[in-house]
């Protein structure tokens, strides 16, 4: 076999299967589909929400920590100053009325809701009626007597 007689063979086979360039764009067309229809079956608003909830938390137990701390350490303050605002220390101890934010946590994110002893945080996104049921939120209630510690419990299980 000759090369003129090589390149008639080739010439006449027919191609079997894609090139490359055709692969890379049904791939990119698929990414670009998946990318826009990914949001519309995926909330993730409730996982933003749960891990709001464990950051409250876990800001109000610092700051419950480091408050516990500087009344051991200041020989028994009434107040402890947070970043330029006053945490009043009951039982040695944040108070309910003051941890929201003396811990940073502002009504701009949260809805809060103190009583004498207790606030409850939850993150605005949550809605009204979550807030109210308390099915995703945190709550902080301050110590009941002298070394116990306050309780702070997060339930996320409507968020």
């Amino acid at each position: 076999m000759n090369l003129e007689n090589a390149m008639q063979t080739y010439s006449t086979q027919k191609q079997a299967g894609f090139t490359l360039i055709e692969l890379i764009v049904v791939i990119v067309i698929l990414g670009i589909l998946a990318a826009t229809a990914l949001p519309r079956f995926a909330d993730l608003g409730g996982d933003a929400r749960i891990a709001s909830v464990n950051a409250a938390r876990g800001s109000l137990a610092a700051t419950s920590a480091m408050v516990h701390g500087a009344f051991l350490v200041r020989n028994s303050p009434t107040t402890v100053d947070m970043e330029g605002f006053a945490v009043a220390v009951v039982n040695e101890y944040p108070s309910a009325a003051t941890i929201a934010t003396g811990a940073g946590i502002t009504v701009a994110d949260y809805d809060i809701t103190a009583t004498a002893t207790t606030v409850k945080i939850s993150p605005k996104s949550a809605g009204a009626t979550v807030h109210t049921a308390g099915t995703c939120s945190v709550v902080y209630t301050q110590a009941a007597s002298a070394g116990a510690a306050p309780d702070i419990t997060a339930t996320t299980g409507g968020c």
